[in-house]
């Protein structure tokens, strides 16, 4: 795998064992030869996973929209920073950029961010891989409502079997490898924005 984007919080959050997750998948990525291609800034989880990478002779890619460039604080240090006009520019860069997708623990955005890719997948934009690093029981209450909606007949099961969930970095990247996600539909590249028109009927 020769990229991945990461996805987490812009804030570090209270658990220590974000900060060292983000730390290792940033080193662990750059061993790999694997691009980071991550939002751009320096704050919070998410510059610890670009120092980490960077720190290991990485390269990182950073996307950041420029209403974002004050809030988010764009890191000065990468290997290339793309500045776009809006956040579906930003999805849309990061998945032409990127082979798999992963979420570390984050807020609204990372979740936004993770889940549209998601979506990506079932409507046949793509078939690459999404991934939660689900540290220390974050996304616990998360994988049980998508569980639930299996249950209630809005997500097919054969949909949830291909979001890859691991607790350790360690057996991140070897799932990656592993994952075939099957879309549904046409495949279609986004080229600035997220799928027009009506979703395929369920």
């Amino acid at each position: 795998m020769r990229s991945v984007a990461v996805y987490c919080g812009s804030n570090p959050g209270s658990n220590p064992a974000f900060r060292l997750a983000a730390e290792v998948l940033g080193r662990r990525l750059a061993e790999a030869s694997c691009t980071v291609v991550y939002g751009g800034s320096h704050n919070g989880l998410m510059g610890v996973v670009a120092n980490a990478a960077l720190d290991a002779g990485g390269k990182v890619i950073g996307i950041i929209p420029d209403a974002l460039m004050s809030r988010e604080i764009a890191h000065p240090g990468l290997s290339e920073l793309q500045v776009v006009k809006s956040m579906h520019e930003r999805k849309a860069r990061m998945n032409e950029l990127s082979e798999a997708f992963v979420a570390l623990p984050g807020g609204i955005g990372t979740l936004d961010e993770i889940v549209e890719m998601f979506t990506w997948t079932q409507l046949g934009i793509h078939s690459k891989p999404c991934a939660f690093l689900n540290i220390d029981g974050y996304y616990d209450s998360l994988l049980v409502f998508l569980r639930t909606m299996v249950a209630q007949g809005f997500l097919r099961q054969v949909q949830l079997d291909q979001l890859v969930v691991v607790e350790r970095v360690e057996d991140l990247l070897p799932r990656l490898a592993a994952a075939r996600p099957h879309p549904a539909g046409t495949r279609r590249e986004p080229t600035a924005g997220p799928p027009k028109g009506p979703a395929p009927a369920p």
